[in-house]
């Protein structure tokens, strides 16, 4: 069974430099690490003139929650994971667990 890890980005202070650093460093950081099976973003937009709570939702995919937990301990998880402070100076929350699929 699936296993995924969603990462939901607050607010930065500077969108801009955040979706730079994001898109060219961290995105391609992440995508290298092993095991993983599919890597999604999504930007939200405001509804109206109601903001979105996040920023940048990030979902990552792997096999099974092991899968998971070697990724984030090889090495290139612990550089994805130290290049948060580069840019996520906002906070974050990571929720992970076992996929479902619905449809």
């Amino acid at each position: 069974m699936a296993y995924q890890m969603t990462v939901l980005y607050n607010h930065p202070e500077d969108p801009e430099a955040f979706d730079a650093h994001y898109d060219n460093v961290h995105a391609p950081l992440a995508a290298k690490l092993p095991g993983l099976r599919g890597y999604t973003v999504i930007r939200p937009v405001a509804r109206g003139d109601e903001k979105p709570p996040y920023h940048l939702i990030a979902t990552l995919t792997f096999d099974d929650e092991a899968s998971a937990q070697a990724a984030l301990a090889s090495e290139e998880g612990k550089k994805a994971v130290a290049d948060l402070a580069n840019f996520a100076q906002a906070g974050a929350t990571t929720l992970v667990g076992t996929v479902t699929t619905v449809v």
